[in-house]
């Protein structure tokens, strides 16, 4: 009956365990992490509500103002000469009635604004994305350079226990030893360092996506990026995908509200004054007064602010709008250019793998199968293991360059 109880706990734990265990995250998944729980992206959010609020108060009417005081009343010390000359209490309540079309030309205005920073977002969202995709592919790397350094590990390994069991017998040399195990050392401290890059590339996406920087956290280090050019780039398709060209249209869209908003300030305002005075003297009717007011916002010395204005921003629109083309145009020839570049060092980088890599590895096989027969001397194995080392490293390099670049174009695709 215990064994049965203790098979039941170890049953009802083990699927607490196996979630327990780290999985590898996949780039979409840290990618979607990050647009999610990103603090720095969620302000922008926060900052678009806060316009519309802002948009709100716009529309709001200045608060009437109520006074109360004295009307027509003698100084003191004066002699009356009439009860009708004592003057009156006036109460006195004024309000200022703005033009409805001045009030919503400025709400829209104000709302565009929003619209200005949920575009920022994008822009940030991707600088986000790519910085996460540089830290995903030096982990990719770094974890195959430690790969090539443990198997290296494992030849020299091999190579100092033949040393030091010919020593006895004359057929090796001390310092065949002393070397083996300086490059032991030497491979050692090369995995150390890509550990360090590991460390950091795994602290930096946790605060990507907004976790503590020392939390667990696995890739999928078998992930090979790959690079999809674009058949024809046209200014139609990159208006529509680059994130900085959307929030420049939604800046002109913004101006061109505003531009409205300020033709509105030629339409008047209104003022209503109501005034009522009750006489200190029985003699007198209570008496009232009704005023009404309207600016002329057209006359010449008030009309020339806001059409000075118009032209300014009108101008400022041109100047976007030429701003946005060329940023265009640039954009289409970068993109081209990059595309060739990425391309020739993919075909660098199979040549060094199907070519040179194969012939540099059976160089130092057949040097260390002669090794192995006392044909050859350490120093020759060395330097083979140590040529065919050095190619894995530069193809490795050539790799990050080029994952490098791809982030690079994507970037530049959906800036």
């Amino acid at each position: 009956m215990l064994n049965i109880k203790k098979i039941g706990l170890v049953l009802a734990v083990l699927p607490f365990q196996l979630l327990a265990q780290q999985s590898p995250v996949s780039l979409d998944t840290v990618l979607r992490r990050i647009e999610r729980n990103n603090l720095l992206l969620q302000t922008y959010a926060l900052k678009a509500e806060s316009f519309k609020h802002k948009a709100k108060a716009g529309t709001a009417w200045m608060a009437p103002m109520v006074g109360v005081g004295t009307f027509m009343t003698p100084y003191p010390g004066i002699e009356v000469m009439d009860e009708r000359d004592k003057g009156s209490i006036m109460f006195q309540l004024e309000q200022d009635i703005p033009n409805p079309g001045k009030l919503n030309a400025q709400r829209r205005y104000i709302e565009s604004k929003g619209l200005v920073e949920l575009a920022g977002k994008g822009i940030a969202l991707n600088d986000f994305k790519a910085q996460a995709k540089r830290l995903y592919y030096t982990w990719i790397v770094a974890s195959q350079r430690i790969q090539v350094f443990r198997e290296n590990d494992k030849i020299m390994q091999m190579m100092k226990k033949i040393e030091q069991i010919r020593y006895p017998y004359n057929q090796s040399q001390l310092s065949g030893v002393f070397r083996a195990n300086a490059k032991i050392e030497e491979n050692q401290n090369m995995i150390r360092m890509q550990q360090g890059d590991i460390s950091k590339a795994k602290a930096w996406l946790n605060s990507l996506m907004n976790l503590p920087g020392n939390q667990d956290l696995e890739i999928d280090t078998a992930y090979i990026p790959q690079f999809f050019a674009e058949s024809s780039i046209d200014t139609a398709l990159l208006a529509g995908q680059r994130k900085d060209i959307v929030q420049m249209e939604q800046n002109i869209r913004s101006m061109k509200l505003g531009i409205t908003a300020m033709r509105a300030q030629a339409k008047p305002d209104f003022r209503i004054r109501f005034d009522h005075m009750s006489p200190l003297s029985k003699m007198m009717p209570k008496a009232y007064s009704v005023m009404g007011m309207i600016s002329v916002p057209i006359v010449p010395w008030s009309s020339k602010m806001y059409k000075s204005e118009v032209k300014a921003m009108n101008y400022e629109i041109q100047a976007m709008e030429k701003q946005r083309a060329g940023m265009l145009q640039e954009s289409q020839g970068m993109l081209y250019g990059m595309q060739y570049e990425i391309q020739s060092m993919q075909k660098r980088i199979t040549a060094m793998e199907e070519k040179i890599i194969p012939a540099l590895k059976k160089t130092m096989d057949a040097d260390f199968v002669n090794y192995q027969e006392n044909k050859l001397q350490l120093t020759a194995v060395i330097n083979s293991w140590e040529a065919l080392t050095m190619m894995q490293n530069t193809v490795l390099d050539e790799k990050m360059k080029l994952y490098q670049m791809i982030v690079d174009y994507e970037k530049e695709l959906y800036r």
